[in-house]
């Protein structure tokens, strides 16, 4: 905290603040009394696993809590004021105007049937930030700001026409559109891609000196948090278990929760980077060995294109080429991680692989086989052997399912073992992925953004397929879990067999856990090789831009020397 903002009044003050949530078991209480003080133009971070209470913490400033929460005790002050004594009509005055949101999930947060360009203009005129006759204007201008290129086109497309990123980038347009004093950014940018993620935090970063704007960042990733944040709060089980400056905290952690978390960031500890590099050579050893599983074709994708109809910038249609002439091999018990931008074309891919989209020319084949010839029955069969873990959690799970439901599914429509079995199955399921049986009764929106990822996870696993396509798979997942999960994949490769194409934005996460990386941008290959050349010895500007902009990469702790990856470049 600086001497100035010792003297100055906080904008923010929660004290001794208690939520409960009542359920039919009873109440449960998910924060336990917790004190938090934003100073204007401080930026903070609240870190913590899933489940840790940080997002309810959040929402509870906002006067949002979902369900039946319910703050029982303490004060949340805003520049003097008890937001918890508010009635709703009084807390609309400081939602937008004061106090910004840029939520987590951007598929459920975005409405489907408006263009996004309405959505940014809503927000500005319910703020009355603008006059009418610069609302497009002032659109466009906040759209840019957030990263999105060609704002003027984009702000007239609707939601379903922009990838995961472009989404999340157009929520944070509209959490920035009234210039709140105080921005709430729950895992901001968990959703993009590593450059445009420095983008973006750059941004708001600016904002924060310029117009005095706090920020309170939500997130799991730690690497995120040493960088952008000057004070940092560890949550664990509804309380705030250590707090103090990001670096201080980050070198030297007191709490034995705060020393896991550390140990667990993918874009932190460098010594798990380099132990994936010795992983990465014990692996050759075994190749060179004989190990044959990894000289098996499973997929070939052959010069593969997908072109789209798109509405121009007046309005005509014209294509646009989102997946151009893509060529690479997928050996069995093997992982290659498809990394790029939003929009380069990754996620395209994998849906043709799945069989999802057809592609405009090119090939897929599956052990030989050519997808595209593959009808009825052919194809049920072939959904076995290939499942897929997408992006988002909160889209993938049927809201009015059970936990039991959703993992069982599969089972029921392949007519895989009887009741019991599956019943056996699906509790075999939930302790791989460490969610507790009981979790079986529960439904998705019981659940936090990663335990609903964590069943995903499970549903895929569900029919024992032999390749596992992981689209954005750890994204929504704090670092502990992520950890768990990255592990867990890793052990059921090796027990099972199992092959992966990890589609991803996590440059981190790939260190770890790819054998081969193929970088794509704007629908073409740029470069393809083994994990450890592609990161030793990048041969692309554009490759040393990704693995340069991953957070808190190159952050020295006190167990020693930051990893700095040898990408021809100055460190940051």
């Amino acid at each position: 905290m600086t001497d100035a903002q010792t003297s100055e009044k906080p904008l923010l003050d929660m004290k001794g603040v208690k939520i409960a949530f009542t359920s039919s078991t009873g109440v449960v209480e998910a924060v336990r009394g917790i004190d938090l003080t934003i100073y204007p133009g401080q930026s903070v971070a609240i870190v913590g696993e899933s489940g840790s209470g940080k997002s309810t913490a959040a929402m509870s400033i906002l006067g949002l809590l979902p369900g039946t929460g319910k703050v029982t005790e303490g004060e949340i002050l805003f520049d003097g004021e008890d937001l918890t004594k508010l009635s709703e009509k009084e807390m609309r005055h400081y939602r937008g105007s004061d106090i910004g949101l840029v939520p987590q999930d951007p598929m459920s947060n975005l409405n489907p049937v408006w263009r996004i360009g309405t959505q940014v203009a809503e927000s500005l005129k319910a703020n009355n930030v603008v006059p009418g006759s610069e609302v497009d204007n002032r659109v466009n201008e906040l759209l840019g700001e957030a990263g999105l290129p060609d704002a003027a086109r984009r702000a007239r497309q609707y939601p379903h026409e922009f990838s995961g990123g472009m989404r999340q980038r157009a929520l944070i347009a509209i959490g920035l559109a009234a210039r709140p004093r105080l921005l709430i950014a729950d895992e901001p940018t968990s959703a993009l891609d590593v450059t445009v993620q420095k983008r973006i935090l750059d941004h708001l970063g600016g904002l924060t000196r310029e117009l005095g704007t706090a920020v309170l960042f939500i997130t799991h990733d730690l690497g995120l948090a040493a960088e952008r944040a000057d004070h940092l709060v560890v949550m664990h089980r509804g309380r705030i278990v250590e707090s103090g400056p990001s670096l201080e905290i980050l070198r030297n952690p007191q709490h034995p929760y705060t020393k896991r978390l550390v140990t667990a960031a993918p874009s932190l500890a460098s010594s798990r980077i380099q132990s994936a590099k010795a992983a990465g050579a014990k692996s050759q050893e075994l190749i060179a060995k004989g190990d044959q599983s990894s000289t098996e074709e499973v997929i070939r994708v052959e010069n593969l294109t997908k072109e789209f109809d798109v509405r121009g910038s007046r309005g005509d249609k014209k294509l646009l080429r989102a997946v151009d002439d893509v060529s690479f091999t997928l050996k069995k018990g093997r992982t290659m991680a498809l990394v790029g931008e939003s929009g380069s074309g990754k996620s395209t891919v994998a849906n043709m692989v799945l069989n999802l989209l057809d592609p405009t020319s090119g090939f897929i084949y599956y052990k030989g086989t050519d997808l595209s010839t593959l009808k009825g029955r052919d194809l049920f069969d072939m959904r076995r052997k290939m499942q897929v873990v997408f992006q988002n959690p909160y889209g993938s799970l049927d809201p009015m399912y059970s936990i039991f439901r959703c993992i069982e599914e599969p089972l029921a429509l392949h007519k895989v073992g009887s009741r019991k079995e599956r019943e056996e199955r699906v509790a075999e399921l939930l302790d791989i992925v460490s969610m507790p049986r009981s979790a079986m009764r529960r439904y998705p929106n019981e659940l936090s953004g990663g335990q609903r990822q964590r069943i995903a996870i499970a549903r895929a696993l569900a029919l024992k397929p032999e390749v596992l396509v992981l689209d954005e798979a750890v994204s929504a997942l704090d670092v502990l879990v992520q950890n768990q999960i990255i592990q867990l994949l890793s052990q059921l490769q090796e027990d099972l067999g199992l092959t992966y194409l990890f589609i991803t934005h996590d440059l981190a996460v790939v260190r770890q856990t790819a054998d081969e990386i193929v970088v794509m941008q704007q629908g073409k290959v740029v470069e393809h090789g083994s994990a450890d050349q592609v990161f030793a010895h990048p041969a692309e500007a554009y490759t040393r831009d990704l693995i340069d902009s991953v957070p808190g990469l190159n952050i020295e702790l006190g167990t020693g020397e930051a990893f700095v990856p040898d990408t021809g470049t100055q460190p940051r």
